[in-house]
């Protein structure tokens, strides 16, 4: 089973938060658990974090989960991914999003505007920059264009990209345009039924290699079973009321957000787990594993080493 974590987990930070989750990306290292993604959040930012924790722990992947494309420009946002792709080596992944309405014009100050199109330009040009270093593109909501020649960075190669994708137009401009996709909440009856199948369909019709599906779980090891279940329901309540969000929970029949978090033994959190890949799932993030105690998440993230290096856990 191909595992990660997504950083930060939720803890308390009380020092430099940096310093802090970087060392917490050497104790997922030590437990076993080859990639950890960063989510972007308005604090710090996911693909800094990234090429900092590539360079800092030898051999562990990272990747960013995710970065809105709003309001960050793609040729922006292509050299930070090269940045970070040499940084670790080549082991950086760059996942992103469209986010939501709300946020992007209350947060940004400007318009979530065409966002299917936007996400195709934005795919098209970002996808040029990484290949061939270049754009010179004019379309409908996005003009680039490199003024200085082609960018080479040596041992930053083409960074796989992924979106976080749920809604049908969304998945079928990823799988035509980008790597996979890296959905939140989508219950493995969703995946299995409308996940896998949209965006695969549309990945071979574009002529591309089957797309990776990279579904974020929330999940937790703890013997604290109805507060965690309670302070999940509580925090993802959020999520409830944002339609691709509402619409990808109603085709698993699911109501409450916070029911899909994986709470209790290692034998449940486990089975939960592999759910996920049979419906689909080519690898699995982990998130929320700060959301007990600090033993809940080692206890965590020493299941998952378990089950990365082939153990079925306790």
């Amino acid at each position: 089973m191909s595992l990660g974590i997504a950083l930060p987990a939720g803890d308390d930070h009380t020092g430099n938060l940096v310093t802090e989750l970087i060392g917490q990306v050497l104790e997922a290292a030590a437990a076993g658990i080859g990639t950890v993604w960063f989510s972007q959040r308005q604090d710090v930012d996911a693909v800094t974090l990234a090429a900092l924790a590539g360079q800092a722990v030898p051999g562990i992947r990272t990747g960013t989960s995710v970065v809105p494309i709003y309001p960050r420009h793609p040729i922006t946002l292509a050299a930070q991914a090269r940045t970070a792709q040499a940084a670790s080596g080549g082991r950086f992944q760059l996942g992103l999003g469209l986010s939501s309405k709300t946020f992007v014009e209350e947060s940004f100050g400007v318009r979530f505007d065409r966002p299917i199109r936007h996400l195709r330009e934005y795919l098209t040009v970002l996808g040029g920059l990484l290949r061939e270093g270049a754009a010179d593109f004019e379309g409908e909501t996005l003009r680039a264009r490199t003024v200085f020649g082609p960018v080479v960075v040596a041992g930053a190669g083409p960074a796989p990209v992924l979106v976080a994708a749920m809604g049908p137009q969304a998945l079928r401009v990823t799988g035509e345009l980008a790597d996979g996709t890296v959905p939140f909440l989508a219950a493995p009856r969703a995946l299995a039924e409308y996940v896998v199948p949209t965006i695969g369909a549309a990945a071979r019709a574009a002529g591309r290699p089957a797309p990776r599906v990279v579904a974020v779980v929330p999940a937790l090891v703890t013997a604290d079973v109805e507060a965690v279940r309670r302070r999940a329901r509580e925090q993802f309540a959020f999520y409830e009321g944002i339609p691709s969000y509402r619409d990808i929970l109603d085709r698993a029949g699911v109501e409450r957000a916070g029911d899909l978090m994986a709470i209790g033994d290692e034998e449940s959190v486990a089975a939960e787990l592999r759910r996920y890949t049979e419906a689909g799932a080519t690898e699995v993030i982990v998130s929320q594993t700060g959301m007990g105690t600090g033993e809940d998440r080692l206890r965590t993230w020493r299941l998952l080493g378990e089950l990365s290096a082939g153990s079925p856990g306790r």
